[in-house]
């Protein structure tokens, strides 16, 4: 009887896979050879990494052939017995146990076969005809039930499988196809449904990113809510505590006032009661007197003179009254007012750009399509005009204006995007989009939209144009340090902003774009240095 051999007898225990040249060390212990030179070459003295015994003289390794032998016969085995089929795999139909996977399933011979079995299929010239197909189980599901004949045909009147007989005898009048037919045809409406799903996906992916883009948005506008009526709130509050200190203070005040007059009256009572009370003291000794001449010359005026008649003496408390009421009525006044310029603040119209900045793409320059005297910084972000030629020519390269194309370009899948190009320093430029297919070369065409330029221009009198086919001058309130572009591919809008003040400049609406767009940077000539100022793409700040 074979021994049963387990994997764990073939395992070094110092990698814990099987043994790869297995050497025996003087105490009994297998190991890896490199394993157990690599642990030796790392600690000092030299002990075996099972029990520890300790070896004064490094051992010589040999490598143990028995056990080598052994590992070598285990991989052979265990790589047999990885063929022999699994549950829920086809065996072949021909093995005897143990049974092997089957590779091939054959239509005709309704069997299915391992490696070994498929041969004769594959040499036999009367079995090559046969169709083999992925191993299937229960061959027989695929026959007739009611003729035995393998089901070759697919009614599409009843939606059912059939065989050559079924067909002749009971689907004469349907209308059936091969099973190749309704396979080629199902599979490719199957394979549409499935881009179909794909496309939904997709869409519905889409929507989750435009939600989830949406919640985040709606945080930042109650952050920017909160943060302006919280402004307001505390104006008014202010003026609230303004007038309430105002409030106290008056009444501390008055109240000070009545205190200090109270204390006047009362250092004046003071005083006449100790007055009073001394001459009462002299008479009581006046009347304890027997001498008529004594007495007679002491005695005072009766009654007593020089002292104020109190009866009348109230202290004015009528300023307090209505105190609270003229609080509340100035602070009426007060509210009013802080209210009326809280509200002009919050009504002034401001066009909210952070919803097109969330379309915000990173572009860099394509130095192919750079005019040839024009100068493009290593980062690809920066382009000015020199006096020099710095590139070749190029297919794709501008010859007649001082254009440059990014390298990126936005079709109606991409749908939106916007960007900011620095003109600071700037006396003449022009930036915008820009279709694909403009004439590059000898071109005598302007940059207007009906030759496919949707762009934006300062000329050199200071003044700014929006390039529509007659040119729209326009008034802007400030000259922008740095302009954002924001387009919208399926709507047809190519919108110009000052991206500091969020100030719109120009929108083109109602564009027809029917192919890729391209960002395009002309910083014109550099007129003798005034303008040598760079044109720059920036990172946009949301």
């Amino acid at each position: 009887m074979a021994a049963v051999r387990s994997e764990d007898q073939f395992l070094c225990s110092i990698c814990l896979d099987l043994f790869t040249e297995p050497v025996t060390t003087p105490c009994g212990h297998n190991f890896c050879r490199r394993c157990l030179s690599q642990h030796w070459d790392t600690s000092a003295p030299c002990r075996c990494p099972l029990c520890n015994e300790l070896f004064h003289i490094k051992p010589e390794l040999r490598v143990n052939t028995l056990l080598s032998g052994l590992v070598s016969q285990f991989k052979q085995e265990a790589g047999s017995r990885s063929e022999v089929s699994k549950p829920g795999e086809v065996s072949c139909d021909h093995c005897s146990a143990p049974k092997l996977k089957a590779l091939k399933s054959c239509l005709v011979c309704l069997s299915s076969y391992c490696e070994s079995h498929l041969q004769p299929h594959l040499s036999v010239p009367g079995l090559k005809s046969h169709q083999l197909m992925e191993p299937v189980d229960n061959m027989e599901d695929r026959m007739c039930p009611q003729h035995h004949k393998l089901l070759e045909l697919f009614c599409r009147s009843d939606h059912s499988f059939l065989c050559t007989m079924c067909a002749l005898l009971e689907h004469q009048s349907h209308k059936f196809v091969s099973l190749k037919e309704e396979f080629d045809q199902r599979k490719v409406s199957l394979q549409q449904t499935q881009q179909q799903s794909r496309h939904m996906v997709k869409q519905r992916r889409q929507k989750i990113q435009e939600l989830q883009s949406s919640v985040q948005l709606s945080q930042r506008a109650v952050d920017r809510e909160k943060s302006t009526g919280l402004q307001a709130f505390s104006a008014l509050i202010k003026s609230v505590q303004r007038s309430r200190e105002r409030f106290i203070q008056e009444l501390q005040e008055k109240h000070r006032h009545i205190q200090t007059q109270a204390e006047a009256l009362l250092q004046q009572l003071k005083q006449e009661i100790c007055e009073l009370g001394q001459r009462s003291t002299e008479a009581e000794q006046l009347l304890r007197s027997e001498d008529h001449l004594h007495f007679l010359q002491h005695c005072p005026a009766l009654p007593p003179t020089g002292l104020k008649d109190w009866s009348s003496v109230r202290l004015d408390l009528e300023p307090f009254e209505g105190t609270a009421a003229r609080a509340l009525t100035e602070l009426e006044e007060n509210l009013k007012e802080t209210f009326t310029e809280e509200m002009k603040k919050l009504s002034k119209p401001k066009h909210k750009l952070w919803r097109e900045q969330q379309f915000a793409v990173d572009l860099t320059l394509d130095t192919n399509t750079a005019y040839v005297k024009l100068s493009v910084s290593n980062d690809l972000k920066q382009v000015h005009h020199t006096d020099q030629r710095n590139f070749p020519d190029s297919p794709q390269r501008f010859s007649s204006f001082l254009n440059v194309f990014t390298k990126q370009s936005f079709s109606s899948i991409k749908g939106r995007f916007y960007f900011e190009v620095q003109v600071k320093d700037k006396t003449i430029w022009i930036l915008g989009v820009a279709k694909e297919s403009v004439e590059r070369r000898n071109n005598q065409n302007t940059l207007t939209s009906n030759y496919g330029y949707w762009c934006l221009h300062m000329s050199v009198t200071g003044k700014y144009f929006a390039c529509t086919e007659a040119r729209v001058p326009l008034s802007l309130k400030r000259v922008p340090q740095k302009v954002g572009v924001f387009v919208d591919y399926d709507e047809g809008l190519v919108s110009f902003y000052d991206a500091d003040t969020a100030d719109l400049i120009y929108s083109f609406t109602g564009c027809s774009f029917r192919e890729k767009l391209f960002p395009f940077l002309n910083p014109s000539g550099n007129a003798g240095g005034k303008n040598s100022a760079p044109l720059i793409l920036t990172a946009v700040e949301k």
